[in-house]
């Protein structure tokens, strides 16, 4: 059963595993670099964590933290945001956490985007009601390079 909680301290050494995971970054490919420095990880989740500007959720199944999903950003331009654990991909846990969300943040539109190679993370988006609704490129630090993106819009 996945569910989602309140994130607590004890959260963030799994989540930086997660986000340091190079497989991972590769497949997201548009990483920051709090995903490769544990020191810029630590001052970016404290400064989100106290932003009243962001929905953090820690992501459970069967008790187990196996990621997080948020919205950030003004009442305008909301974006979706997940990271699941690469060890829990293709169970649904993505999908079901994000619908989560999306239950509590009753403001739209939400947008997103995705790596154009992305499949799984873009049939997720579009589970949960997201449509593409445009193409763009952009920098890919985890490919070192550019990269095709897409966007999604939930009206």
């Amino acid at each position: 059963m996945t569910s989602l909680r309140e994130v607590r301290d004890s959260d963030l050494d799994i989540f930086w595993e997660h986000l340091s995971d190079p497989a991972a970054q590769h497949v997201a490919a548009v990483t920051r670099t709090y995903h490769y420095d544990r020191g810029h990880f630590d001052a970016h989740w404290a400064r989100i964590r106290a932003s009243p500007e962001v929905l953090m959720r820690t992501v459970l199944a069967d008790g187990e933290v196996v990621g997080h999903v948020a919205v950030y950003g003004p009442p305008d331009e909301r974006e979706v945001t997940y990271w699941i654990g690469r060890a829990h991909w293709g169970r649904g846990i993505a999908t079901t956490a994000l619908a989560a969300l999306i239950e509590l943040v009753r403001t739209r539109p939400l947008h997103a985007h995705a790596a154009a190679d992305n499949a799984g993370s873009i049939r997720v988006l579009e589970k949960c009601g997201f449509v593409i609704t445009g193409h763009e490129r952009g920098f890919a630090q985890a490919r070192d390079g550019e990269i095709d993106e897409v966007l999604l819009t939930l009206s």
